[in-house]
């Protein structure tokens, strides 16, 4: 059974950082595209980031460039995102999910997507 798997959410002040996790199981990350998504409360869920098969690729919604890192290690099935310098409008939950036909865009949009995860939260508060 394919399934994706999110981690390392929480609660951070502004200013922090978290490190977000998605692992793979039931398949090989290695023919799949990654983006990471978020969503949150009344919201609809936009692109973060991808990361292409290989990690040769990588692209960031505008809003979090310079302050979010997406990386990938096929050997361990996983795809990360570093998140740095957090602000409370980064709040939200967070999703990863996998494409097998795709491409990392510029634009990452949730239907070019087929498999996602259930999602880890973060909250940046005071």
């Amino acid at each position: 059974q394919l399934q994706l798997v999110e981690s390392g959410g929480g609660l951070v002040h502004p200013g922090g950082s978290l490190r977000l996790s998605c692992i793979a199981s039931g398949f090989s990350l290695n023919d799949y595209v990654i983006g990471w998504f978020r969503q949150a409360p009344g919201k609809e869920r936009e692109g973060v980031s991808c990361i292409s098969r290989r990690g040769g690729i990588t692209n960031y919604q505008d809003s979090v460039k310079g302050r979010f890192f997406i990386s990938r290690d096929n050997a361990r099935n996983t795809v990360s995102l570093q998140v740095n310098s957090l602000k409370p409008e980064d709040t939200a939950v967070y999703y990863c999910a996998a494409e097998k036909f795709g491409v990392c865009s510029a634009d990452v949009r949730p239907h070019d997507y087929t498999y996602w995860g259930q999602g880890t939260q973060v909250t940046v508060a005071t």
